[in-house]
């Protein structure tokens, strides 16, 4: 048997659920898991998955917004719209 250390986490209640139902349908539980997370991290020297910011959110889109915001206030750089009415 290994020597085996406890490890807590803070998460979203919902998320942990959803979490356990996802183990759960595979088999697994969430230790078993996050062991399988932190072998193949710890192997591979890197996160196993891409990590990535959502593009809306970059700087570049975010001046972006605020220009749009910033015309569309002051009523300038307006184009006509046909609006769809359902």
């Amino acid at each position: 048997m290994t020597d085996t250390t406890l490890v807590n986490i803070r998460m979203d209640s919902s998320l942990k659920k959803d979490m356990e139902d996802t183990c759960r349908e595979l088999g697994l539980n969430m230790t078993t898991a996050f062991t399988v997370f932190a072998r193949k991290m710890t192997r591979e020297r890197r996160i196993p998955f891409d990590v990535s910011v959502d593009p809306f959110y970059s700087q570049t889109n975010l001046d972006h917004l605020r220009r749009v915001r910033a015309d569309a206030d002051a009523h300038i750089n307006m184009a006509d719209h046909d609006l769809i009415q359902a």
